[in-house]
C-alpha cells in the first residue's frame, strides 16, 4: 500500500467509527444499535450515508431543541402555570400517608414516573359520545366568564364545527379569554377550515407546528394529540374525542366514531389549564397565568395528570403503563382503537395474565386504519397463549382510550397503545383514583363485550398463509404506523 493509502484508509472509516459511535451511545434497543453499528463499520462509506438519512430520530431531536428553548422561557418568566404555590406542588396535592392503603402501590408508580403527587378532592363524569359530550363542552363555554382555553387535534364538522365556532366567538365578543390550539396536521383533516373562521371572528387561534417550506417545517411527526378543554379555571375536559359530526351516533353517517370524553371539576382542572397554557407559551412564548384557579374540593376522585412527548428522555408514559401493569392484582381492562405495544408492554401483560390476572382487551372489529388491524393481529397468538383475553367490538368503529385496574384505578385521555402515542405526538392523560368512577367505566366494558367477539387462538392458527404474511409485513413497520 502506498502512503496515499494510508492516509485515505482513515480518512474513510472516520466516518463509520463516528457513526457507530452515536448508534451505540443514543440507540435504546440494543438490537438497533447492533444493526446500525455493523453497517456502518462494514461499508465505510455507504453505511454512515444511510445511517444518516434514516437511522438518526431527528423528531426527538427537533423536538428536543424546541422544547428546551421554551422551557427556558417559561422559567425566565417564572410562572407556575398551575397555580400552586410551588413548582412541583399543584393546588389539592394529597401527602402520601393520606393516600387509602389499597391505592398505594399503583399511586406510587404514577408518583415515581411523573415526580407529581395526586391532587384529591375532584369529580370525574364520563360522557359517551358527541351526544353526551358536545352539549356539556359548548354549555361550558357559553358559561364562562374569564377564560375559555381549547386543545383539539381536529376542529371539523359543519354541525358540531360551526356550534364551537359560534360559542368561542360569543365568548370572544363577550370579552372572555379564548384561546384555541388547532394541530397542525389534523387541522387539515376538515374542510372550511376552523382556524379561519374562528379568527375572522376574532378568537385567538394558534396552529401547533403546521409543515410549511418557507421558512422550512416539515416537522410532519411533532403532533399535539392531546384534547383539552378549560373554562374559568373550574371545569375541564379530556379525552379522546376531537370536535367534528362523526363523534355522534345518531346519525346514519357511515364513518361515525364511538368514543368516551370526561368531565372534571376540582382542584385537578388547574393541572389541565397548565397543559394548556405550556402549550400556548411553546407556540407564543406567552406564559402569563391570567385565568383564575380553583382548588376548592367538590368530589372523591384522586387525579394526576401525565404529559407525554418527543423530545423529553423520559418515557413516562410507556413507563407508567408498564409499571402499572405490572402492580395489578386482580384485572386489566384496556379499551384502544390502535394497540401496538411494545415488548415491554407485552410481557407486562402476558406476566399479568400468567398469574393469575384477568386481562381483558378491547379492540375495534373494523378498523378505520386496516393496516394497523392487520399489524396488530400478527402480535395476538402470543397474548391469547398467555390467557390474555381479546375481544372485537363491532362497528362504528370504537375511538375510546381507557385502562383499568383492579377495580378502583383508571387511565383516560388522548394516548393509543401504540408507538407514535408513547414515543412521537405529545398526549395527555388523567389517572384516576376511585372505585365508584371505575365501577360505571367497568360496566360500560362489559356492556360492549357481551356484544363483541372473542379472539380465539385457532381463529390466528386458521388465517390463510398470505393472510398471515401480510399481517407479519405490516406489523414489521409498526414502529413507523
Amino acid at each position: 500500500m502506498t502512503t496515499l493509502h494510508w492516509i485515505l484508509l482513515p480518512i474513510s472509516y472516520a466516518p463509520s467509527v463516528v457513526a457507530a459511535l452515536h448508534a451505540l451511545l443514543t440507540k435504546r434497543d440494543p438490537r438497533s444499535a447492533l444493526g446500525w453499528i455493523a453497517v456502518s463499520l462494514t461499508f465505510p462509506l455507504a453505511g454512515p450515508f444511510f445511517y444518516f438519512i434514516f437511522g438518526i430520530n431527528r423528531v426527538h431531536s427537533r423536538a428536543a431543541q424546541l422544547l428546551a428553548a421554551t422551557e427556558n422561557r417559561r422559567r425566565r418568566q417564572g410562572e407556575r402555570l398551575h397555580g400552586g404555590p410551588e413548582e412541583d406542588d399543584p393546588p389539592g396535592t394529597v401527602s402520601d400517608t393520606y393516600i387509602p392503603p389499597r391505592f398505594r402501590a399503583l399511586a406510587r408508580v404514577g408518583r415515581m414516573v411523573t415526580g407529581r403527587p395526586l391532587a384529591g378532592g375532584n369529580t370525574v363524569r364520563p360522557l359517551y359520545n358527541g351526544e353526551d359530550a358536545y352539549p356539556a363542552m359548548v354549555e361550558a363555554i357559553d358559561k364562562a366568564e374569564h377564560s375559555v382555553f381549547l386543545t383539539t387535534y381536529i376542529f371539523g364538522g359543519r354541525r358540531i364545527g360551526e356550534q364551537f365556532v359560534d360559542s368561542l366567538a360569543d365568548a370572544a365578543e363577550r370579552g372572555v379569554d379564548v384561546r384555541v390550539i388547532i394541530d397542525g396536521v389534523g387541522g387539515l383533516y376538515s374542510w372550511p377550515r376552523a382556524w379561519s373562521r374562528l379568527k375572522r371572528r376574532g378568537v385567538r387561534v394558534e396552529r401547533f407546528l403546521p409543515p410549511h417550506l418557507l421558512p422550512p417545517q416539515l416537522s410532519v411527526n411533532l403532533r399535539n394529540h392531546r384534547k383539552v378543554l378549560v373554562c374559568d379555571g373550574h371545569v375541564g375536559f379530556t379525552g379522546g374525542m376531537n370536535v367534528g359530526d362523526h363523534h355522534l351516533m345518531a346519525t346514519d353517517n357511515p364513518r361515525r366514531v364511538q368514543d368516551v370524553h370526561f368531565l372534571f371539576t376540582g382542584p385537578i382542572v388547574a393541572q389541565l389549564q397548565e397543559v394548556f397554557l405550556r402549550d400556548w407559551g411553546f407556540l407564543t412564548g406567552d406564559y402569563a397565568l391570567t385565568a383564575p384557579v380553583h382548588d376548592e374540593p367538590c368530589g372523591d376522585s384522586l387525579c394526576r395528570t401525565v404529559l407525554e412527548g418527543p423530545g423529553d428522555r423520559a418515557e413516562r408514559l410507556h413507563d407508567l403503563l408498564c409499571g402499572i401493569i405490572s402492580s395489578a392484582s386482580r384485572s386489566v381492562r384496556i379499551v384502544t382503537p390502535y394497540f401496538l405495544p411494545s415488548r415491554e408492554i407485552i410481557s407486562a401483560l402476558r406476566a399479568a395474565a400468567l398469574r393469575g390476572v384477568d386481562v381483558r382487551v378491547m379492540l375495534p372489529a373494523r378498523n378505520n386504519l386496516p393496516f394497523v388491524h392487520w399489524a396488530t393481529r400478527h402480535l395476538l397468538e402470543s397474548l391469547v397463549d398467555s390467557g390474555v383475553r381479546v375481544f372485537y367490538q363491532p362497528p362504528p368503529f370504537s375511538h375510546s382510550k381507557l385502562l383499568l385496574v383492579d377495580g378502583y384505578y383508571a387511565q383516560v385521555g388522548s394516548a393509543n397503545i401504540d408507538t407514535r402515542s408513547l414515543r412521537l405526538n405529545f398526549e395527555l392523560t388523567v389517572e384516576v383514583f376511585d372505585t365508584s368512577v371505575v365501577r360505571q367505566l367497568n360496566r360500560h366494558f362489559d356492556t360492549v363485550r357481551r356484544m363483541s367477539e372473542e379472539v380465539q387462538a385457532s381463529m390466528l392458527a386458521s388465517r390463510p398463509f398470505a393472510t398471515r404474511v401480510r399481517d407479519a409485513l405490516f406489523w414489521l413497520f409498526s414502529p413507523y404506523l
